[in-house]
């Protein structure tokens, strides 16, 4: 049985949540002062303590300023409302999550059910730094480098709170891989984990896959459809190239982060949204948001804890060790083992990998399927890009003030140029999907009114 402490200066508010608590199978105790906190903290270590900010002798905030007070309990912000300043908040305090006044049932039931010392979570990432040292892996991500430690210190921080992230980088470079281990590493593991590509989803169809839909809300409705916030409710729902998400949508995902609350399409009624939300693009999100593609307020709203992925060509000491994971993957997978000559090794470090992580292990798969024997040797290394690994194009002069999206958009056509037209040499060269470089050219096709030519 877990106890709890109810930090509160309204006694009625307190004792309600008290009853709450005790129904849910915990003990619980409240105070409404900080000298009442301090005196309930040393008679007993509770496993989660809901903490009023605002209290009649000081601030809630003071508690965090005695560390050994706190050390090995889960704190809960109680808040008036839900803002960008709360989660910012709880995130530099080292809370767990927030509960917004009056508090909701199902919003407290769903933080007890997660209810996890921190002591726990940090014997966990203790563990994971110690299997990086052995093996170079970090839960569901792999390398040693520099800026892989970065994005691990990153990881471990924000996975035990509720802070929405957005994950930055280039195609292929394992977005959503990072989204999962936060996950894995988080409260919510219990749950699912929930992956949806705006990009990928017509818009029309988009609103309800995301929300759900009632039963003939639209022609074709047929029968009542719960939405990825529904499915998703007490885990993780990861929003892949979030600036593909139409932007009447993304005024309503902002409703849900402000107010924890959603529609169906063709109802009425509010939900409560359980869910910790991760975005991610492949796009530079300032840039987007003066392309008209982000909602500034949604940027701001989603940007509380940003991470940024490095391309696989800036961490060519990482190459290696995640040609090998994947082989052994596969060799696990195929029943069959097998291994890289050394100039096999050395061929995949030199090169420069457009395609990032993602193109790495479709190389080592098809040299895997193409090898009859067990040494996989460089003359099946077959790169989604040969010609354009070493090749130097004509240079493209910018006028300094010039807007990003003007410069995106001209390199964009003068590398299509430059390659004969051939997309997939251009995506690779530029570093970004063929899906994302489609969606670039049809935005350039709908202002100008014409189709840029195709190979």
């Amino acid at each position: 049985m877990g106890h709890a402490l109810i930090v509160e200066d309204d006694a009625d508010s307190a004792e309600m949540m008290a009853a709450l608590i005790a129904s849910e199978g915990f003990t619980a105790a409240t105070a409404t002062s900080l000298r009442d906190a301090r005196r309930q903290l040393a008679l007993q270590e509770p496993d989660i303590v809901l903490l009023d900010l605002v209290l009649p002798d000081g601030s809630g905030m003071e508690l965090f300023n005695e560390p050994e007070t706190l050390a090995n309990t889960e704190v809960v912000l109680i808040t008036g409302h839900a803002s960008l300043e709360t989660s910012i908040q709880a995130l530099r305090l080292g809370a767990a999550d927030y509960l917004i006044k009056p508090v909701n049932i199902k919003q407290l039931q769903g933080i007890l059910s997660r209810v996890m010392r921190p002591s726990t979570l940090k014997a966990e990432i203790a563990n994971l730094r110690a299997e990086l040292e052995r093996t170079g892996r970090f839960g569901l991500l792999w390398g040693r480098s520099a800026a892989m430690q970065r994005v691990y210190e990153q990881v471990a921080r924000v996975s035990g709170t509720a802070v929405t992230v957005l994950i930055t980088g280039e195609s292929g470079t394992g977005k959503e891989v990072v989204a999962q281990t936060i996950h894995e590493l988080s409260r919510r593991r219990k749950k699912p984990f929930l992956a949806v590509n705006c990009g990928a989803i017509s818009p029309q169809l988009i609103e309800s896959e995301i929300f759900g839909h009632e039963k003939g809300a639209f022609t074709g409705a047929d029968r009542l459809h719960q939405g990825f916030f529904e499915r998703a409710h007490g885990g993780t729902l990861f929003l892949d190239e979030i600036t593909e998400m139409p932007l009447e949508l993304q005024v309503k995902l902002l409703r849900v982060l402000e107010t924890g609350t959603f529609m169906r399409v063709g109802s009425t009624q509010s939900m409560e949204a359980d869910v910790r939300v991760i975005a991610a693009t492949n796009r530079v999100p300032e840039q987007a948001v003066q392309q008209g593609k982000l909602r500034e307020d949604l940027l701001y709203r989603l940007n509380v804890f940003p991470i940024h992925l490095p391309p696989l060509r800036d961490r060519p000491e990482d190459v290696s060790l995640l040609a090998e994971h994947f082989l052994q993957d596969i060799c696990k997978r195929e029943g069959e083992n097998k291994r890289f000559a050394p100039q096999a090794l050395e061929k995949m470090r030199s090169y420069r990998w457009p395609g990032n992580v993602r193109e790495l292990r479709n190389v080592v798969q098809r040299a895997y399927v193409m090898e009859e024997g067990h040494v996989i040797g460089d003359e099946w290394l077959v790169f989604d890009t040969p010609a354009v690994q070493e090749q130097r194009g004509p240079y493209l002069t910018v006028r300094v003030g010039t807007p990003l999206a003007d410069v995106e958009r001209s390199l964009i056509l003068a590398t299509l140029q430059h390659f004969g037209g051939h997309k997939e040499k251009t995506a690779a060269a530029l570093g970004v999907s063929l899906k994302t470089l489609y969606n670039r050219l049809k935005e350039y096709s709908q202002d100008r009114g014409s189709t840029p030519e195709s190979s």
